[in-house]
């Protein structure tokens, strides 16, 4: 199966930085988006090192029978996504070492979701609330669920679309990478079949456009992906364009 794929990353309306980053890395078939947090321009310090991380990761284990190497694999679940999984881990490490210094990187964090592409299975990841999704024959699958605190608190009360819409703290998140020396990371394994397009993005993206939203402009630019992350940027800042605003598609022909 041919691969097609496309990203495109934007300030957003609001911001004066952009605090994301996306990584394509076509030969190891990686997918990833991060979207950083802290302040004076940390977050984008803290994403630009998971993107480099991960990157380097990928690299050095091409070929590697013990590609999940320092971290031990995971019996439960593939190896593909054993090593996505590491590779993520060892971005987190090098986050929380360079945020645990003293001065303007202390406390940085990033999100982190990410796609590796093996044969006809695709492997997901994610830290944070980036989230993942699957079109496929015409509808929209979230394939993340969000680390925050409004997914806790939706988990917990059955709350109201209104009350969702105005909950006060819908952008703290209770899981990134370099809040902790270690992290968990969640995964799923997937099939990647003909026509599928696969889409990460961060809560720039989700926060503004339904998923419905989302699902029409892929639709309507399915056959141009650089042209449908360029639209689905735009309909976000249309929106409001509160956050800055990052998309990877990933589309199997």
């Amino acid at each position: 199966m041919e691969l097609r794929y496309a990203g495109l990353t934007d300030v957003g309306r609001k911001r004066d930085h952009n605090e994301d980053n996306f990584l394509v890395v076509p030969e190891n078939n990686l997918f990833v988006v991060c979207d950083g947090m802290g302040g004076h321009a940390c977050g984008e310090v803290a994403s630009q090192i998971a993107v480099e991380e991960i990157a380097y990761f990928f690299r050095q284990s091409s070929g590697d029978a013990e590609a999940t190497w320092p971290y031990r694999p995971d019996g439960r679940i593939s190896m593909a996504e054993n090593r996505l999984v590491a590779g993520i881990k060892w971005a987190n490490f090098k986050v929380f070492e360079t945020a645990s210094g003293s001065g303007e990187k202390k406390g940085m964090g990033t999100t982190c979701v990410a796609f590796h592409v093996d044969g006809d299975k695709i492997s997901v990841a994610h830290v944070g609330d980036s989230r993942a999704y699957r079109i496929r024959d015409g509808r929209i699958e979230q394939l993340t669920t969000d680390h925050s605190l409004l997914e806790q608190y939706k988990q917990l009360a059955k709350i109201s679309d209104e009350e969702i819409k105005n909950f006060p703290y819908k952008n703290i998140i209770v899981r990134a990478l370099g809040m902790k020396e270690t992290v968990v990371v969640d995964t799923r394994l997937e099939d990647f079949r003909p026509g599928d397009c696969y889409l990460l993005c961060c809560d720039g993206l989700s926060g503004e456009l339904d998923d419905e939203e989302i699902l029409d402009t892929c639709n309507e630019f399915r056959d141009d992906l650089d042209r449908c992350c360029s639209e689905l940027i735009g309909r976000a800042n249309t929106k409001g364009g509160r956050d800055n605003i990052t998309v990877v598609l990933v589309k199997g022909d």
